[in-house]
């Protein structure tokens, strides 16, 4: 049987890394800049195939990976695909947002100078 005290560091450590972990799984939205573990986001080419099988995994594929990549679940390598896609996508709901308050404001001139054509 374990010392209470240390189950209870081992639950506290437990927790700890699931909670990072939840983390991570967030912070993977559009171009990642840093990793949660603070290391430096590096852009890598894969060299070799992961599945012969799947199309997606052929060599020359792009990653944003974390510098000190481990595969532990608390850092980034994350396709380049879809990384790119989802800011793209957040730069469209922008300009969109943009776009509907150009035409707000341009209503609201046109609006209050009733002698303009």
């Amino acid at each position: 049987m374990t010392h209470p005290a240390e189950e209870y560091r081992h639950m506290k450590a437990w927790k700890r890394d699931t909670n990072m972990l939840g983390c991570v799984a967030d912070a993977e939205c559009g171009i990642p800049t840093r990793c949660p573990c603070g290391g430096t986001i590096i852009n890598e080419v894969s060299r070799n195939l992961k599945y012969p099988t799947d199309f997606d995994t052929l060599p020359g594929r792009k990653y944003f990976t974390c510098k000190n990549y481990e595969n532990d679940g608390f850092h980034f390598r994350q396709p380049w695909v879809f990384g790119v896609q989802e800011e793209v996508e957040m730069l469209r709901k922008r300009v969109d947002a943009m776009a509907a308050e150009i035409a707000e404001l341009k209503y609201n001139l046109t609006r209050q100078n009733p002698t303009t054509p």
